[in-house]
C-alpha cells in the first residue's frame, strides 16, 4: 500500500506490467496495486452490442464528446450513488489521472443532454491499448452510450486492446472475455508497440458511425 501522491512514472510502469491502482474506499488515504490473475478484455473485433442499445445509440439526441470535461467525469465516477455507495477512486488516484490527462495520456468520453453531463467514462492510453477505468450514468443507458462511442473511436483510430480489468455482469453483455495474465501480457506487448491515429479518436462521430464502425473496422495504427 502507498500513501500520498502517485508518481506518474510509477503509474505508467504499473500498467505496462499488468497492474493498476485501487483504494479501499474514496476516503481511504492509501492506494493498493492490483495485478489480476485473470483479466477482463472487451473484444473490439467484433464488439458485441445488444440490438436495443444499438437502436438507442443511433437515435439518441445526446451529444458525445471526448476530453471536454475530464475532471468532471472522474469526479462523477468517484461519487457515491444508491447502487454504488462507495468507489475505489480516492484523491490520489483522481489527481494522478487528471495529471495524465493533462499530459495527453488519459482520455474521457462525455455524454451531454444539452449542457448537462449525463454520463461518461475515462481511461488511460498506452500505444494501441486503452485501459478503461470507470464509467458513470445519470440517465438511462448514458454510460453504455459512452462505451459504444469509445469502442467506435478505438476501432476507427487503430487501437487493438480494450482492457476492462475485472469481469462483471454489466460487461458480459458486451462479450467480455477472461484472459489469463500471461496471455494478457502478450496482448499488451503487441498493443503498446502500435501508434493509433489520435486525430481520428477525437474527431466527431455520430451515433450511427459509433454503431457501425466496429462492424466495418479500418486499421489506422502503425
Amino acid at each position: 500500500m502507498a500513501r500520498g501522491a502517485i508518481p506518474l512514472d510509477l503509474l505508467l510502469r504499473a500498467y505496462r506490467n499488468g497492474a493498476f491502482p485501487m483504494a479501499e474506499t474514496a476516503d481511504d488515504a492509501e492506494v493498493g496495486w492490483v495485478q489480476p490473475h485473470v483479466r477482463a478484455i472487451l473484444p473490439l473485433h467484433p464488439f458485441r452490442m445488444p440490438s436495443r442499445l444499438a437502436r438507442t445509440v443511433r437515435r439518441s439526441d445526446w451529444t458525445v464528446t471526448t476530453d471536454r470535461a475530464f475532471p468532471k467525469v472522474i469526479q462523477a465516477c468517484a461519487e457515491a450513488t444508491a447502487a454504488r455507495p462507495d468507489t475505489w477512486i480516492n484523491g490520489a488516484i483522481s489527481d494522478a489521472y487528471v495529471a495524465l490527462h493533462e499530459a495527453g495520456m488519459a482520455h474521457s468520453v462525455e455524454v451531454w443532454s444539452d449542457s448537462t453531463l449525463v454520463g461518461g467514462l475515462y481511461g488511460l492510453r498506452m500505444g494501441g491499448a486503452f485501459f478503461g477505468e470507470s464509467m458513470f450514468s445519470r440517465a438511462t443507458d448514458a454510460s453504455k452510450v459512452a462505451l459504444v462511442h469509445l469502442v467506435g473511436r478505438l476501432v476507427r483510430s487503430g487501437f487493438v486492446l480494450l482492457d476492462a480489468q475485472f469481469e462483471n455482469p454489466h460487461l458480459d453483455q458486451f462479450g467480455a472475455a477472461a484472459v489469463p495474465h500471461e496471455a494478457y501480457m502478450e496482448m499488451l506487448d503487441a498493443a503498446v508497440a502500435l501508434t493509433p491515429d489520435l486525430d481520428l479518436f477525437h474527431a466527431p462521430m455520430t451515433g450511427a458511425e459509433a454503431v457501425d464502425q466496429p462492424r466495418h473496422p479500418t486499421t489506422q495504427a502503425s
